[in-house]
């Protein structure tokens, strides 16, 4: 048998057995017993900032996925449904944090003051990213599945190396649990000490593919606990739940005590994209089911019944994401012009042999166009 020492730090890494949930679908406080860790509802002001911003986020969403049907986007990932987790991990994080997103996190992007065309930019195909990442502290949305993660752990480890007072946080779906850069990331940011959140919006499906196929783990939260790192899960509808298990890993990450994982269980309300048929892996009935736990209608009722939201405040707000909506419309309606040599800026931060011969290739094919008059 190993020493009691060693079983009390396994413990310590271990989530709490149900989703933390600090407010139920019905809008009622729900008291807390049998987490792992204390969590306190969040201030007010908080919940009141979080509720204004997944209104707004919604509206973008819907504004974005009607943008696609019009032609203006490529491709569009909605996260509808998924606000608490989009929103009450941005309304935590500070500026001086380094935030890696997905192709699914185009309302966290706005959440975090970046302009909502500029967001949506790779998503038209104009441009690799759409804003100075450097600026913001936002990489590029990633495609590939689990790779921003390595560049997550690596961002953490040269912040604590500079003794920066920051956080790295990646975002990831629960598919991209089962990609070998999850486990490479993870291994590193706990060998290292790395001050690195990964953020796990476990919304059921890989595309088309169901949990149960994508994993035997009793929670995804627990792939943690195998490298030595703390971790929790959350109901991610419930905004509340989420702000305060995001404190609790900040002050865990800020207090030197290496990475930490959070497992929301969420769920994506609408396809995968655009060009996905859900109808052909899930029901009718189980989204409709979900509906119920709607986070923004969640928060409302919390916030209405005890008189910190009324008529008119919720509909300034949706004055302004209506405001919100028409700005996106009105510039995303502007064709852009694109310079087609750009495709070979900003892919290295010095050019390789095989990026100046494919741009001068393209130079070629240009500059013939040009003398055809074509």
């Amino acid at each position: 048998m190993q020493t009691t020492t060693q079983d009390v730090a396994v413990e310590a890494f271990l989530p709490s057995p149900r989703p933390v949930q600090l407010i139920d679908p019905t809008g009622a406080e729900v008291t807390q017993e049998g987490t792992r860790r204390p969590y306190a509802m969040p201030t007010a002001d908080r919940l009141q900032d979080v509720w204004r911003h997944m209104v707004l986020g919604r509206r973008f969403d819907l504004q974005a996925t009607a943008l696609t049907k019009q032609g203006r986007l490529a491709v569009y990932p909605s996260s509808r449904g998924q606000e608490a987790c989009q929103v009450g991990v941005m309304r935590s994080l500070t500026t001086r944090d380094w935030v890696f997103p997905t192709y699914r996190e185009s309302m966290a992007l706005v959440t975090r003051g970046i302009d909502p065309v500029e967001v949506l930019t790779l998503l038209r195909g104009s441009a690799h990213c759409g804003y100075d990442p450097m600026k913001h502290r936002t990489a590029a949305q990633c495609t590939p599945l689990a790779t921003q993660l390595v560049h997550a752990a690596g961002t953490a480890d040269g912040l604590r190396r500079r003794g920066e007072d920051s956080v790295a946080l990646g975002f990831i779906g629960d598919g991209a649990t089962s990609e070998g850069d999850f486990h490479e990331a993870l291994n590193f940011a706990a060998v290292f000490d790395a001050p690195a959140i990964f953020f796990v919006q476990n919304n059921k499906y890989a595309i088309s593919v169901p949990l149960s196929k994508q994993t035997k783990a009793p929670s995804l939260a627990y792939k943690a606990v195998g490298y030595g790192m703390a971790c929790e899960q959350v109901d991610g509808n419930d905004p509340a739940a989420v702000l305060a298990v995001m404190d609790a890993a900040l002050r865990h990450c800020r207090g030197g005590s290496g990475p930490f994982l959070i497992e929301a269980h969420t769920y994506r309300m609408d396809a995968h994209t655009n060009a996905d048929d859900a109808s052909r892996y899930r029901s009718g009935d189980e989204v409709t089911a979900w509906l119920d736990r709607d986070p923004i209608a969640r928060l409302e009722a919390y916030l209405r019944a005890r008189g910190l939201l009324n008529d008119d405040q919720a509909n300034a707000v949706r004055q302004e994401a209506e405001a919100l909506a028409t700005d996106l419309r009105d510039r995303m309606n502007v064709d852009p012009q694109v310079d087609p040599m750009s495709l070979f800026d900003n892919v290295f931060s010095q050019s390789t042999p095989q990026v100046e011969q494919a741009r001068a290739m393209v130079r070629a094919e240009l500059d013939a166009d040009q003398e055809e008059g074509r």
